[in-house]
């Protein structure tokens, strides 16, 4: 399970005024805003997609656009994320902190491709966890505490607010979207509906 909210795209305006900086063409700039969206014109987005296609070393202006976003995913996908350090930043919710602030349901972890037998034993855990979270809330014994993070599955989801820029998503979009992991294919499924990124990559 994924879910990808919150999602803000940024500086386009300032990476393609700057993609002309190397020719002096800031002349031939024919992007604009309507309201708060940002539009390529002609010009400017024929040779933002020049430049995407002669190579990294040419499109260094795409690490000039940034992506924010809040993506909620268990915890065994984010190992995966995690791969990604470069170029990223991610602000995540606290196990170590707020692991015991709430009572714990199933609904808090990835489920949607387990057996029935596989739910069972979720619903099981689960039910162990809020046990031993209501006895650190009564006692305050740290070994309550330590249960729960050494028991905690990777199937608990986790929200982290994200920083990339377009290179980063590009270099996992291609890494990533053909993965036998459903969370990486719909990531890569709302990479594709960021703005130009069809046209930018995928043409």
């Amino acid at each position: 399970m994924i879910k990808i909210t919150n999602t803000s795209v940024m500086n386009f305006d300032n990476a393609i005024r700057g993609a002309r900086n190397p020719m002096n063409s800031w002349a031939k700039g024919d992007s604009r805003y309507e309201g708060d969206t940002f539009i390529f014109g002609p010009n400017d987005l024929d040779l933002a997609k020049r430049l995407c296609r002669a190579g990294r070393d040419h499109r260094k202006f795409i690490r000039q656009i940034f992506v924010s976003v809040d993506i909620q995913a268990p915890l065994y996908w984010w190992k995966e994320f995690d791969t990604y350090k470069v170029g990223t930043v991610a602000n995540s919710t606290s196990t170590m902190h707020k692991i015991h602030s709430k009572p714990f349901d199933v609904e808090d972890f990835s489920h949607d491709h387990l057996t029935p037998d596989g739910l069972s034993v979720l619903r099981q855990l689960v039910d162990s966890l809020e046990d031993f979270r209501r006895l650190y809330l009564e006692t305050k014994d740290k070994q309550y505490w330590y249960t729960l993070i050494q028991l905690l599955p990777s199937s608990y989801n986790q929200l982290r607010t994200c920083t990339m820029n377009y290179e980063n998503i590009r270099q996992i979009y291609y890494a990533r979207k053909e993965h036998k992991l459903e969370e990486w294919r719909s990531l890569c499924g709302w990479m594709e509906e960021l703005p130009y990124f069809k046209e930018l990559f995928l043409e």
